[in-house]
């Protein structure tokens, strides 16, 4: 497989069954071996026992992910996932095989997985790393394919590759960027510097009566806690804070006056001894999902709880 001469490379694999899969993902994971790059696979559980069973001993020397657990949130995938195994290995080339988009991501997941796979583009500029994204041709819808032109400048199907014509990755962030729409009588709380504790009790016990699993509430409570601050510090000094429950999950939303002006923020991990910059990092790590809508007006951050 043909790839871009560039420090960063970041091909879009369209395969349409197993056979096609592992043509695709085989040659690029022992390539890099032979290259002595540090090699990462992180894919659904399936597409991994599958890869590991044709590398056979090979899959002893790569990092193999399920990408099931570790990308459940898309929105921690590039901080926890791709650059964790980047800069584990500083001053190397990089080759990770990527898969955040399978059939069965919900409809309210695969926007944040859409803009995932645009912000890859700007997480990595000039790093040295390739990233190979597998997509499903036989069972992912048009527009999930249309978006993987728009987030990947080349694609690879059947063996060859081909500029992508479409390549827009900063048009697919804006094209997602979208006012949530929350249902009606969604129970809601407002907030300011002094109401910060009860806006947490407010949400935590709303949480709880919703039927959130006790083992999640710590998550719950630390998500809360860390959108209602930056609501006061960055966010206009106020905001209100609002909890349901939707297909199973329970849902929290924190909307304020500020503005997010950074694509990356929560996705990007601070430099050590950097102070702040790690509350939304942290919502990332600790929920399921994270919908984010921001402009001029204001910005609404949205988190997704299993019950």
């Amino acid at each position: 497989m043909t790839e871009v001469a560039e420090a960063f490379a970041h091909p879009a694999l369209f395969y349409r069954d197993d056979d096609t899969y592992l043509a695709g993902t085989v040659p690029f994971v022992l390539d890099g071996l032979r290259a002595g790059e540090p090699v990462a696979v992180a894919v659904p559980g399936a597409r991994l026992a599958a890869l590991r069973s044709a590398l056979g001993p090979d899959a002893g020397a790569v990092r193999l992910i399920d990408m099931e657990q570790a990308g459940r949130n898309p929105g921690r995938i590039i901080p926890r996932v791709l650059r964790a195994f980047a800069d584990a290995h500083p001053g190397e080339r990089v080759r990770i095989i990527g898969e955040p988009i399978w059939p069965g991501r919900s409809t309210a997941e695969y926007p944040a997985c859409a803009q995932h796979e645009a912000l890859i583009n700007h997480a990595f500029t000039g790093r040295p790393a390739t990233i190979l994204c597998p997509y499903d041709t036989s069972r992912l819808d048009g527009r999930a394919l249309a978006d993987a032109h728009a987030t990947h400048p080349v694609i690879v199907e059947d063996g060859r590759t081909r500029v992508s014509g479409g390549y827009a990755p900063d048009r697919v962030v804006a094209g997602y960027n979208q006012p949530l729409p929350r249902p009606p009588g969604a129970a809601v709380f407002s907030f300011d510097a002094d109401l910060l504790p009860d806006a947490r009790h407010f949400a935590t016990g709303r949480a709880a009566a919703l039927g959130l699993p006790p083992g999640r509430h710590e998550d719950f409570s630390l998500a809360v806690a860390e959108l209602t601050t930056n609501s006061v510090v960055h966010g206009g000094g106020s905001g209100a804070v609002r909890v349901w429950a939707e297909d199973g999950q329970v849902v929290c939303e924190v909307e304020d006056r500020g503005h997010i002006g950074d694509p990356l923020a929560g996705r990007r991990v601070p430099p050590p001894g950097k102070i702040g910059g790690r509350g939304l990092l942290l919502v990332h790590y600790v929920t399921d999902l994270v919908r984010t809508h921001t402009g001029p007006q204001g910005t609404t951050t949205r988190f997704y709880l299993g019950r």
